[in-house]
């Protein structure tokens, strides 16, 4: 027997406007971020080709980093993505910066296909990581096709943001782990 329940109906009582109360609004709770044992400082290296779109990148990730307790960031820009890692191999051997963020567009045009400029910029930097051991972030991306429309420039400049704050993820993240790691190198431990 296939039989569907029914709530019982109760007469609700008359309720006077005044007796209303607006429903409480509750906050999201804000994320805890752990703290730093040593001031951090960040490099953030971005190309001025497609500044407009670029820079939603860097608002995000300054946003997110100031949010997990890194507000030391130097910024430089380059004109294009191919000069990033000179920048990024330049500035780690300074030894000033715990870490590199690097951010461009790269698009067809100009005198390199822009899976070759994106491939080498990407290479270069894990080399100055490598050799000079401060981590290097790339927001660098090449989408497959990118039309100068205002509907993909709003497109990509939403993306650039999204990227902005994995990218400021990333950075906070792997410096408080190698902050961790190298207190237990220091004492013996790994």
């Amino acid at each position: 027997m296939n039989q569907m329940l029914q709530e019982p109906q109760v007469e609700s009582p008359e309720v006077k406007s005044s007796e209303v109360k607006a429903p409480e609004t509750i906050d999201p709770p804000v994320p805890s971020h752990p703290r730093f044992q040593k001031p951090q400082r960040v490099a953030f290296v971005q190309s001025a080709w497609h500044r407009e779109v670029v820079e939603e990148c860097r608002i995000a990730f300054l946003g997110e980093l100031e949010a997990r307790h890194i507000t030391n960031v130097d910024l430089f820009e380059v004109p294009g993505s191919f000069e990033i890692p000179l920048h990024a191999q330049i500035l780690a051997k300074t030894r000033r910066y715990t870490a590199i963020v690097a951010a461009g567009l790269v698009v067809d045009g100009g005198i390199y296909r822009h899976e070759f400029v994106a491939d080498t910029v990407i290479k270069a930097l894990m080399d100055v990581q490598l050799r000079t051991e401060v981590p290097i972030f790339s927001a660098v991306l090449t989408p497959q096709q990118f039309h100068e429309s205002a509907a993909h420039l709003d497109f990509f400049r939403r993306h650039f943001a999204l990227k902005g704050v994995e990218v400021a993820e990333a950075c906070a993240n792997t410096l408080l782990s190698l902050e961790r790691l190298r207190g237990q190198v220091a004492a013996g431990i790994a």
